[in-house]
């Protein structure tokens, strides 16, 4: 598959006709060619994003919900094409990249629900017969940079809000999975944001931090979405600050998933492993610390290790494998350090083991201390620590004894216990009977510490992506003091 680049309602290659490839992570076989973009380009896409916003942002609300809500409808048709395109492009199952479809069309329909809630106040003024308002108004040009793990989610996520809100858009792409990610500015275009509203970028992999640092720092771009590591994401953040740029960045996890001694644990059993090892542990959310009271550890870990040995990790073509791939064979090398660590250390495998290439079954990883690393470092795949703990106040402890914040889980049948430990755990995110990965449109999303800043999802979005502007019309006369 051959893909030019988005910019201005039309379709280009980069400069020089300049390429890059991706290989699907198993086969090895490339799978898409891409425009790779230059600084010259990205700065066409600014220009063309900024041209396109002194009319879009305009628009009526009305106008901006038919347009997301047609752009709905045609991803939901198109669900065939972005399957193939992400099974390809990041060995996911097509159950997965299916799913990312089914609540990527629900974030846009949710993006249109919002154009008539962006509104604002009035405001009480002390000055006679004056009208004070406090008025949300469309920011300007928003950069959208999404990843490759959630890619149709992620992607749209990062664009639809700031469309809704009249913003106009450019979607950078992940070097990773270009097609999947270049068909969703296709989907728009054809659902009528055909004039450099929407506008996608892509790049080769040596180019990213530059074609980043362009965007950030057009003069014509106003905001900036990231999701993705933490690592990454500080640079982001840092380019932003200098440029006085509000930036939206939704980080690393090591989700905690606690579990207490009244614990129903054939359901923490379930959510544990839905929450460790669904799309191969590579989602921010993924459960990476089962944080357990030690009066049932022995039991919960038997059945976790029980459960996991019946999920088959191998070719996502294959119906017979509940999960997929690794996006990659660095991050088996990585994860199989981490299990090194660990076992060098004395943690014991309660069941899986170390990766295979790209090919890694479901790891639970018993005996974990603060001395090992994945206690720590974000393993980002199919390996989940356990760590025992004596009671409650310790469970908490270990929880909070980390430097992320995204998402987190608490298991206890005593709801009003459950509601204190969750009030507890310093997560932007915390489901109690529930597992740690779990994602609605509607829903404020976004965490804290290293996990990043702001929200996506409804009305928190709106915040995101407009000014807040305080508008006053004076009603009658006014007095002066000279």
């Amino acid at each position: 598959m051959e893909l030019a680049l988005l910019i201005g309602g039309e379709k280009r290659p980069a400069q020089q006709q300049a390429t890059f490839t991706r290989s699907n992570p198993l086969s090895g076989e490339v799978v898409t060619t891409a425009a790779a973009a230059s600084l010259e380009d990205t700065r066409h896409a600014a220009e063309a994003a900024a041209q396109a916003f002194t009319h879009f942002s305009r628009t009526g609300p009305s106008e901006r919900r038919t347009k997301l809500l047609k752009a709905a409808e045609l991803m939901a048709a198109h669900a065939d094409e972005f399957i193939a395109r992400m099974v390809d492009e990041t060995g996911a199952t097509p159950g997965w990249a299916g799913f990312n479809v089914k609540i990527a069309s629900e974030v846009l329909r949710e993006a249109a629900a919002l154009t008539t809630q962006v509104g604002g106040d009035v405001i009480p003024s002390d000055v006679p017969d004056n009208l004070a308002m406090g008025v949300r108004v469309p920011c300007g040009v928003v950069v959208g940079i999404a990843p490759w793990n959630a890619p149709i989610i992620l992607a749209t996520r990062a664009i639809a809000t700031p469309l809704a809100c009249g913003n106009s858009v450019i979607l950078k792409a992940s070097e990773q999975c270009p097609a999947t990610h270049h068909l969703i500015g296709e989907i728009l275009h054809e659902a009528g944001f055909d004039d450099g509203t929407v506008n996608v970028v892509t790049n080769a992999p040596a180019q990213a931090a530059e074609v980043v640092a362009c965007l950030i720092e057009h003069p014509a771009v106003r905001r900036i979405n990231f999701t993705g590591s933490t690592q990454v994401g500080r640079i982001i953040a840092e380019t932003a600050a200098r440029q006085l740029k509000p930036a939206l960045l939704e980080l690393g996890g090591k989700a905690p998933f606690v579990v207490l001694e009244d614990a129903d644990l054939d359901a923490a059993v379930e959510a544990a492993a839905f929450g460790a090892f669904f799309n191969q542990g590579q989602i921010c959310m993924s459960t990476e610390r089962l944080i357990v009271v030690d009066s049932v550890a022995d039991a919960f870990v038997k059945k976790l290790a029980t459960k996991a040995s019946t999920l088959r990790a191998g070719d996502p073509r294959n119906s017979t494998n509940a999960l997929g791939t690794l996006i990659s064979r660095e991050a088996g090398e990585k994860l199989n350090a981490l299990l090194d660590d660990a076992t060098a250390k004395g943690a014991q495998l309660a069941c899986g083991g170390k990766a295979d290439g790209v090919i890694m079954q479901p790891t639970l990883v018993d005996g974990i201390t603060e001395a090992m690393r994945l206690y720590r470092d974000e393993s980002f795949g199919p390996v989940v620590a356990m760590i025992r703990v004596k009671d409650e106040e310790d469970a908490i402890r270990v929880a909070n004894d980390s430097e992320y914040g995204l998402s987190g889980a608490v298991f206890s049948r005593d709801l009003a216990r459950a509601m204190r430990v969750a009030r507890n755990i310093e997560t932007g995110i915390c489901h109690i009977n529930a597992p740690t990965v779990h994602d609605e449109p509607q829903m404020p999303f976004g965490g804290i510490k290293s996990s990043g800043y702001g929200r996506f999802g409804g009305k928190a979005g709106i915040e995101e992506f407009t000014d807040l502007r305080w508008l006053s019309i004076q009603l009658g006369p006014r007095h002066y003091p000279i």
